[in-house]
């Protein structure tokens, strides 16, 4: 189903300083950036491809919020923020100049100073290329790390605890290949219960991008670590995102991490300070 216009303060203050400006058209964005449109500026508001007229309270509205992105339906405006019944976590569509992020109980899910999400991702999945074969995204938030690591893996599996996450998500532009790809299957479920049910060796590779610790506990546990190592192939590499290795929190939480990690299994653990995070290694057994 096609997408409703989305706005955010980035189109928006383009779009109000056309008006202050005289012009009749603009060029901008109704699906953040993904696409660009000409729009006609009349006397009451935007009027928009479809038919659909803005009006300028409703605009200014949109541009003086710089931690929303908007729906136009009918004329109106609506915030994408959804309240997940299953976490109790408020999860809003959050802009940048490129593609957004979400802003998850007051925290944003992606790095946005001085690095867009998107480059954020890639530099994740870099850390642990080649991504060939089955890949593990434990953590699917809007989709774009199992969405960049399906262009080169033979399949990726992600899993999602807040159906709240896919509710953002399926308004979200940039995350539209997670649905439409056939190579990305989704699990609705707490990955510390649904890693148990995959073979031993099944991944080539994990990306394990969970929450902060405050949030998701769980997933930075011992017991958690054993399953992705029992699941990650020989030779198999896992990437572990912690935040910046050189903050207090960083540097406080990554000493147990790696404590953890070695315990579990895996035969090296190497911090990439570039990514936010660390890789470890399931040692390749010889014969």
């Amino acid at each position: 189903m096609p997408l409703p216009p989305i706005l955010s303060h980035y189109q928006a203050s383009p779009i109000l300083e056309a008006r202050r400006k005289g012009q009749s058209t603009v060029t901008t964005s109704l699906d953040l950036g993904r696409s660009s449109v000409e729009v006609s500026l009349t006397a009451s508001g935007l009027l928009l491809p479809d038919g659909q007229e803005l009006g300028w309270a409703a605009l200014e509205k949109v541009n003086g919020d710089e931690n929303k992105c908007f729906t136009v339906e009918g004329g109106a405006i609506q915030p994408i923020i959804v309240h997940s019944p299953t976490t109790n976590w408020v999860r809003t569509l959050y802009p940048t100049a490129a593609a957004p992020t979400t802003l998850v109980a007051g925290f944003l899910m992606h790095r946005i100073k001085d690095i867009d999400p998107l480059q954020d991702t890639r530099r994740k999945i870099a850390t642990i290329a080649p991504i060939t074969g089955a890949v593990l995204d434990t953590a699917t938030g809007l989709g774009y790390t199992a969405i960049e690591a399906a262009r080169t893996a033979t399949h990726v599996t992600t899993i999602e605890l807040d159906a709240g996450a896919l509710e953002i998500a399926l308004l979200n532009p940039w995350s539209q290949p997670l649905f439409d790809n056939p190579k990305i299957t989704q699990i609705i479920g707490d990955a510390t219960e649904e890693i148990a049910k995959f073979a031993d060796g099944r991944f080539n590779r994990i990306l394990h991008d969970p929450p902060t610790f405050s949030l998701g506990g769980e997933l930075y546990s011992a017991a958690f670590y054993a399953q992705l190592y029992r699941v990650l192939g020989q030779g198999g590499r896992l990437f572990h995102y912690i935040g910046d290795l050189s903050s207090s929190y960083g540097s406080r939480t990554v000493k147990g991490v790696v404590r953890r990690l070695l315990d579990a299994g895996f035969s090296r653990v190497v911090k990439k300070d570039e990514a936010f995070g660390l890789v470890a290694t399931k040692l390749k057994v010889e014969g």
